[in-house]
């Protein structure tokens, strides 16, 4: 039609390998210009291949790729700014020792003389922040600024360089509920302007919120591409999965028993001697989840790994099943009835170069079930990785392979099977579902509630407030090493939201 502005992005045919894996296949996808676009699908369906395409990470083996109605060669990150695409990762890739002016710059400053680069980057960036909702301190380092402030500086990053396409990455993955109301407003500015977003995320309730359209990926190909206000959060599901998922959790109340955990003024300090635990006290009672939440960084990470025993307390007690456990090492925690999943599954829970059925004996080598004096009986090991997998449906079916070889949800199913068989008195939990599939998260939860009603005792640590509300019996929010508060799982999202970010003795009762 005449006058109708060409798409932002083409894709057209585009198809990638990796060896046998075929991450693209045939891709055809469309992306308006000055629209926010989600992208949705599970660990594996090819979304982060594309994307790296588009942004000269990855070059395609088949297809084209037209910007603005151009045909567009992307051999580098470098190509794609020239052409406007900029992206803000996950994890933010910032100089945290260097000022936000000084991030701003770094790699732009067009010239060997500072000082004048400084001056137009300094002018650029109030102008920015007036038009955007996007201040911060240009002088501020970057150590210094919350994860909502970084944030901005990598939008502002990628504003700086000309960017007319913005590729966000799970972009609420470590915000709190107020800043990421605060960046769907920057986001809905930025397309009043005219810029194109791409959004990656699990989160569905987001994707409905702030896209206009969203497309759906499964192995390797686009399923389903929906006007936004046209779907639901149900179709959205059942097309990353293919088959119908139960989004809400399915539970009754809880019937809570004797203290199980009992953490009394628990102080764990850092390297620099900085308490990053600052005395916090909390009980978790059998047949009950006791959910923890906050912003990644506050202290929930080494909360769990003190009571686990991965980290010495500085101060106070941690009291399992009656026994004070904050002098013992993980094995001694662990016989004493504790287990634990670990937020980061790759550097903690897993050892990627060993078969899955070796991952699942991880921290239980000398069970006598398994040990034979210095021998493993092999053949009682492949059965009990055989009926884990079918238990929590892990996939590929074959626990001879390699744990790096499985998706992400896949790899953390094999690290909640181990850890729940042998029924453990207390099990810590952190982030469950992070980097998780919907069907993944699903089968997660729904072992959890099980575990639960069974009469064990669950704390978990999750960033996702969903997960908390949707899990937990009682909540408990902390911030800066503090617990700052404890509501019901049915408060609003703003009064948990307050708790996290530091609003001490708040009350949040529904």
């Amino acid at each position: 039609m005449t006058g109708q502005p060409p798409p932002a992005i083409e894709f057209i045919g585009i198809d990638k390998r990796f060896g046998a894996v075929h991450a693209n296949r045939d891709i055809d996808l469309v992306i308006e210009a000055g629209t926010v676009h989600g992208l949705v699908g599970e660990n594996g369906a090819g979304k982060s291949t594309l994307m790296s395409i588009l942004y000269g990470f990855y070059a395609a083996d088949r297809g084209e790729i037209r910007i603005h109605g151009r045909k567009a060669r992307i051999a580098s990150s470098a190509d794609a700014i020239r052409l406007g695409i900029g992206m803000v990762h996950q994890q933010f890739m910032l100089v945290e020792t260097m000022s936000v002016l000084e991030n701003v710059l770094l790699g732009a400053e067009g010239s060997q003389r500072i000082a004048p680069a400084e001056k137009r980057a300094r002018a650029a960036l109030a102008r920015l922040a007036a038009d955007y909702e996007l201040a911060v301190d240009p002088d501020a380092i970057v150590a210094d600024l919350s994860v909502g402030e970084q944030q901005r500086v990598e939008i502002l990053k990628t504003l700086y360089r000309g960017a007319e396409i913005l590729i966000l990455d799970e972009p609420t993955a470590v915000l709190t509920p107020a800043e990421a109301n605060h960046l769907f407003r920057i986001l809905r500015r930025l397309t009043a302007e005219g810029k194109t977003i791409l959004l990656i995320t699990h989160k569905l309730k987001e994707i409905m919120a702030v896209t206009d359209r969203v497309s759906v990926m499964r192995a390797g190909e686009i399923v389903a591409d929906f006007a936004t206000k046209e779907t639901t959060i149900e179709r959205l599901a059942e097309a990353m999965v293919g088959r119908r998922v139960l989004l809400e959790v399915d539970k009754g109340p809880s019937v809570p028993g004797g203290v199980e955990l009992s953490v009394e003024d628990l102080v764990v300090t850092d390297k620099r001697g900085v308490r990053v635990v600052d005395g916090v006290s909390l009980e978790v009672r059998s047949g009950e989840i006791v959910g923890v939440a906050g912003v990644a960084g506050n202290g929930q990470s080494e909360l769990i790994e003190a009571i686990a025993g991965i980290r010495r307390p500085s101060g106070g007690r941690i009291v399992l099943g009656g026994h004070d456990v904050g002098g013992l090492d993980p094995a001694e925690v662990r016989d004493l009835g504790l287990a634990h999943i670990p937020e980061d599954r790759h550097r903690m829970g897993l050892v990627l170069d060993f078969s899955a059925e070796e991952n699942m004996l991880l921290g239980h080598e000398d069970d006598p079930a398994w040990a034979h004096g210095l021998l493993l009986d092999r053949g009682a090991i492949r059965r009990a990785a055989v009926a884990a997998f079918d238990a929590f449906d892990i996939r590929p079916d074959d626990p001879t392979l390699r744990a790096a070889l499985f998706s992400g949800g896949n790899q953390q199913k094999i690290v909640v099977a181990r850890e729940v068989a042998r029924s453990p008195r207390v099990l810590v939990v952190g982030q469950p579902t992070r980097g998780v599939d919907i069907g993944a998260i699903e089968a997660i939860h729904r072992r959890l509630i099980e575990l639960r009603d069974q009469g064990h005792a669950i704390l978990l640590v999750s960033a996702e407030l969903d997960e908390i509300r949707s899990l937990a019996d009682r909540v408990l929010a902390m911030c800066q090493g503090r617990i700052t508060g404890e509501c019901r799982p049915d408060a609003s999202e703003t009064e948990i939201g307050l708790l996290m970010a530091g609003a001490k003795n708040a009350e949040a009762r529904a």
